[in-house]
């Protein structure tokens, strides 16, 4: 039986949606408050927050946290490390997307501050989908691979009969 994506996920044990729940909230506020997108007195921006910077931020969490619940272990499941060093790589670039690109010090190093404004913040978007498709890949990957290389779980062998019945 061939399984798709979905149905891998809705296949979770509990704990791993409670990685997958711990995880996206963690990687909302550990995203979210150093680049202000959530107002807060200790951050603040000197360019304000772009429309689409909190949908880039929420879907970033949410696959963040799907793609490291598929590291909890399960049953006869396959790591596979390619997938979290691109997903790693696609949350930096959520990260670089939704910040501000003057409070970004590469940024601001590389380009100073005109730079930052007039070459970093019209790309930032592009790098955000570009972060979201890393994470997308890493999780697709992960769950198709999680589907595809399971092992069955052993039959327990009591007596004979079933013995010569599996020899068969």
């Amino acid at each position: 039986m061939n399984q798709t994506c979905l149905t891998a996920v809705m296949l979770w044990p509990a704990k791993r949606w409670v990685a997958a729940i711990a995880v996206a909230v963690a990687t909302f506020f550990l995203i979210g408050l150093p680049t202000a997108v959530i107002a807060n007195p200790v951050f603040g921006r000197a360019v304000g927050v772009t429309s689409w910077s909190m949908p880039v931020l929420i879907t970033t969490s949410v696959l963040s946290g799907m793609l490291f619940a598929t590291y909890v272990r399960m049953d006869a499941v396959i790591a596979d490390e390619n997938s979290a060093k691109v997903g790693s790589i696609g949350g930096f670039l959520a990260y670089l997307a939704v910040g501000c690109p003057v409070c970004n010090k590469l940024a601001l190093i590389a380009l100073g501050y005109t730079g930052a404004m007039q070459y970093f913040a019209p790309v930032q978007p592009y790098i955000g989908a570009a972060g979201l498709l890393l994470l997308m890949y890493a999780l697709r990957k992960r769950l198709v691979n999680e589907s595809q290389c399971a092992l069955p779980k052993p039959r327990k062998v009591t007596e004979q009969h079933q013995l010569d019945e599996i020899q068969r």
